[in-house]
């Protein structure tokens, strides 16, 4: 098992999509490269810890290899926003790729760079390797199991197709 730091605005949403993912194990919600240690949600949504709201996914790399689970995370997230997806705005919502071996942030780069061809604008997607993850408060973890009626910038039709596709098919 691999795992890799997905910051793409809400963690509500993007938890819900990347679970949904064939060879995801795992998925938790938290606070990533920030200045503090052990932020609440208040203290990242008011206080300017400087953290993003980011998943750890735990994956399984023979399932869902890693270029297939970036490609698949941009298809959530407008890469040339800075710091707002959907209505959600401010530093904590920046999109961002968080590793903890080289070997991932190398993967990451190079399928940034693929994305960036694509684009006719700068994709602003952080590529950085994990300085600290901090759970986020038990409420926000499946926040969307628990309340199907809750927000989310990413469309539902988007998490619920992914269940059906081999993230291969994304290579």
């Amino acid at each position: 098992m691999q795992e890799i730091y997905l910051a793409g605005g809400c963690f509500w949403g993007a938890q819900s999509y990347l679970r949904n993912i064939k060879g995801v194990a795992e998925t938790q919600v938290g606070f990533a490269n920030g200045r503090t240690q052990e932020p609440t949600y208040y203290q990242v949504c008011h206080d300017g810890t400087g953290h993003a709201e980011t998943v750890k996914v735990i994956y399984d790399e023979k399932n869902v290899p890693l270029r297939a689970l970036l490609r698949l995370f941009f298809r959530i997230i407008d890469p040339s926003s800075l710091n707002k997806q959907g209505g959600d705005v401010g530093t904590q919502y920046r999109t961002g790729i968080y590793y903890t071996d080289e070997e991932a942030g190398r993967i990451a780069r190079d399928e940034l760079r693929r994305l960036a061809e694509g684009l006719d604008r700068p994709v602003v997607v952080e590529c950085l390797p994990l300085m600290g993850f901090w759970p986020a408060e038990e409420y926000h973890q499946d926040y969307l199991i628990k309340n199907p009626a809750g927000y989310c910038h990413v469309p539902l039709r988007e998490i619920m197709e992914v269940k059906d596709l081999d993230p291969r098919s994304v290579l």
